[in-house]
């Protein structure tokens, strides 16, 4: 592991160094191509106004005392030539330019035609410089007193003459404004990226890949910090121990699993599991998003999917985790393109899943909450040998969550955290770390050094209907309202079998939308299992609040639309899904859609098997409302009392509401969350008993039964009623 934390260093300096010369290269190339371009350009002017003359041709001239002028090109090593006036140029046609001086100082080469007409035009005479500065400017010197040259001014020669640039530096002085400009352009580019604005990594950058690398324990989380989930963490940890001793599991033929892919519901963590996998593993841990293979360039996710598992086979044994694979893992079909990039992707991810060897170590992890939508050449064996479910936790992992999350926290005496685990039943990781954290800022605001039982609580309110409305106004009329009607929804639970005890009442408006609510909390953990009596209780208690609009204030508001709208999707489920219509009786009318987020169902019927299962669904609606109407109707005093105290306190709780309906004192109540179930109910998993008897297998039974004597044995016609009682 030493080894590991010393190559990361290296790996970052050497990934430094290949962008810098990439940089270079760039800049070189961009200069070179410049420079060559400027070169043509310049010649092409040349070649336009100018005519080359050879170096020998330029001696003959200074000799002959015809030069008038030399000067000295610096940036192209060339000499123009300025000729006394008077001196003939021939060009290759023959024709003969004599050069002139006008009065203007223009210098034009005339010509006459043989019909009289004068052509002039305008030339520089240049040749290559094949000679050193001080070489010519002497032999100019030697002929200044040359016969030839008696009566004439003595040859210019421009003073502001520079040496000549060595051509390394010349190149690198081309070479530094693009050197700037490239790297601008790549710093801009790693900032676009960073900030998430579609930036490609920076030049020679675009198909590296994004993965973060954590060595060990740097993520800081552990299987110790996941609690709720110990399925999932048995499988995982024996991912791990095949890791760190892949000896024990080859000695028997077995080979390392390619891949696991972890599914469930938003907040289950997992996330979270597999940065704990990175801290239990001690191995590199590469982690990646699905977005983070998607760019605007086609064959730039390809090319990250290459160079990640490039990169992790350098540091194998290693844990690749990719999360939300949907994002590029969706099932191929027809409305894909050719080159569609998230089709080439996933192409490349299946061919790299293939391709490497599992000896080597590198197990790839990943995360989606929409298992339905991935391909199904990525979910077979081989690829991802494991699919590890990440469920909403029960009643011991929820506790044990809770418990993870409070190690920080100080709490008081009176919290008890199996009740806050009853209070919520179906909430994930996410939410009890959010409840936790809403305790413990309530208990700040209150001014406490300890968080409360009532502070988890009012938490977990808080979650479900939001902060308390305290600007809104309600007129006696609608606080009246508003009191049956949640009165109603309570004394429904209070009265029948298959419901859950009622904890809290009150008609505060809070934030959610709500004027109030009641609030019914469980005695014990449940499964998903429910009977088709627990699911028409749920119903009918949905239907209390109208019914008790409907009996004591003869009227019907809005505000039991989203107790309809439950209701009726509980009894759309039950004749749909459920097959619990005497109707279709065992027929399944609809299929489930997005299981882990909670996106309903899809229609698999006709049209006019719909309606009549909407026909169905009102039969159900129509039966729970009936009893809803009858237990407002039987304990309609018992209502009344209720309410007079609820619009005195606003807010009262379950054991409160029992104490008025049984006749006694609610502002004496010691334990005002106590159990609000009647003696006479019990609660449905209480129902269930285990067979304490031995069942012998019929090969087991005794062939022979000792014999009795006749007070012993029962009567023969006796034993088949002793029989249907045992079962």
């Amino acid at each position: 592991m030493d080894q590991n934390n010393n190559k990361k260093p290296d790996q970052n300096k050497n990934s430094n160094w290949r962008g810098f010369i990439h940089l270079i290269c760039w800049a070189v190339l961009l200069a070179v191509l410049v420079s060559y371009a400027t070169t043509y350009m310049t010649s092409m002017g040349h070649q336009a106004s100018s005519v080359e003359m050879e170096y020998s041709e330029f001696l003959g001239m200074l000799d002959s005392g015809q030069v008038a002028g030399v000067d000295f090109d610096n940036s192209e090593s060339i000499l123009i030539v300025t000729p006394e006036d008077g001196y003939v140029y021939t060009n290759a046609e023959g024709m003969e330019y004599t050069k002139s001086t006008q009065e203007d100082g223009t210098v034009l080469y005339t010509h006459v035609d043989k019909e009289g007409r004068e052509l002039k035009l305008s030339l520089e005479l240049f040749t290559v410089q094949l000679q050193s500065y001080d070489a010519i400017v002497e032999h100019i010197r030697s002929l200044e007193d040359a016969p030839e040259r008696a009566g004439k001014d003595p040859i210019r020669i421009n003073q502001d003459y520079q040496p000549p640039m060595s051509p390394i530096l010349l190149f690198l002085v081309n070479l530094a404004p693009f050197f700037i400009i490239i790297l601008v352009m790549s710093l801009v580019m790693n900032w676009m990226a960073k900030k998430g604005m579609g930036g490609i990594g920076g030049i020679g950058g675009v198909g590296k890949s994004n993965a973060k690398v954590y060595m060990e324990k740097s993520t800081g989380v552990t299987f110790r910090d996941v609690a709720g989930q110990d399925e999932a963490k048995e499988s995982l940890t024996e991912i791990i121990d095949f890791l760190h001793n892949p000896g024990k599991y080859t000695e028997i033929g077995a080979k390392l699993p390619k891949g696991a892919l972890l599914v469930g519901p938003p907040g289950t963590g997992k996330t979270l599991l597999a940065k704990a996998v990175a801290g239990e593993a001690n191995v590199p841990f590469f982690s990646i998003s699905g977005s983070d293979f998607v760019e605007m360039f086609v064959g730039v996710g390809a090319s990250r999917v290459r160079d990640l598992f490039k990169e992790a086979s350098k540091v194998a044994p290693c844990i690749v985790f990719i999360d939300e694979i949907d994002t590029i893992g969706k099932s191929r079909d027809n409305r894909m393109g050719g080159n569609d990039e998230r089709e080439q992707t996933l192409n490349q991810l299946l061919a790299e899943m293939d391709g490497f060897d599992p000896t080597k170590g590198v197990i790839l992890l990943a995360a989606t909450n929409r298992p339905e939508v991935l391909d199904q050449a990525l979910l077979r064996p081989g690829r991802f040998d494991r699919r590890i479910t990440i469920d909403r936790p029960n009643l011991a992992g929820r506790i044990a969550t809770l418990e993870v999350h409070t190690r920080n926290i100080k709490l008081g005496e009176d919290v008890d955290l199996k009740k806050v685990a009853l209070a919520t039943a179906g909430c994930v990781g996410a939410d009890l770390a959010n409840l936790v954290n809403e305790a413990a800022l309530r208990a700040v605001r209150k001014g406490r050094k300890l968080v409360s039982q009532e502070d988890m609580l009012a938490a977990f309110e808080l979650v479900i209907a939001g902060t308390e409305k305290k600007g809104s106004v309600l007129t006696e009329f609608e606080k009246k309202l508003v009191a049956y009607h949640e009165v109603g929804h309570a004394m429904v639970a209070y009265k029948q079998k298959n419901t859950e005890p009622v904890q809290k009442i009150t008609i505060v408006p809070h934030t959610q939308g709500s004027l109030g609510y009641t609030l019914l909390m469980p005695e014990e953990d449940k499964t998903e299992l429910r009977t088709k009596e627990e699911l028409m209780a749920k119903i009918t208690v949905s239907m209390g609040g109208r019914a008790a609009e409907e009996v004591v204030m003869d009227t019907m508001t809005n505000g039991a639309s989203q107790d309809i709208q439950d209701a009726t999707n509980v009894a759309r489920n039950m004749v749909a899904m459920f097959g619990m219509s005497e109707e279709f009786g065992m027929m399944a009318l609809a299929s489930r859609r997005n299981q882990y987020l909670d996106g309903g169902y899809g229609m698999d019927c006709a049209q006019d098997t719909a309606a009549r299962m909407d026909k169905a669904v009102k039969v159900l609606l129509d039966e729970a409302y009936k009893t809803a109407v009858e237990v407002i109707r039987e304990n309609r005093e018992d209502m009344d009392k209720v309410v007079a105290y609820l619009l005195e306190k606003e807010t009262i709780t379950g054991a409160e509401m029992v104490a008025i309906i049984e006749g006694r004192d609610p502002s004496l109540v010691e334990n005002p969350y106590a159990s609000t179930r009647p003696a006479e109910i019990e609660a449905p998993a209480r129902k269930v008993h285990m067979i304490s008897e031995k069942i012998l297998a019929p090969e087991e039974a005794p062939e022979e039964t000792p014999e009795r004597s006749p007070e012993e044995d029962p009567p023969e016609e006796a034993s088949p009623e002793a029989g249907e009682g045992t079962t």
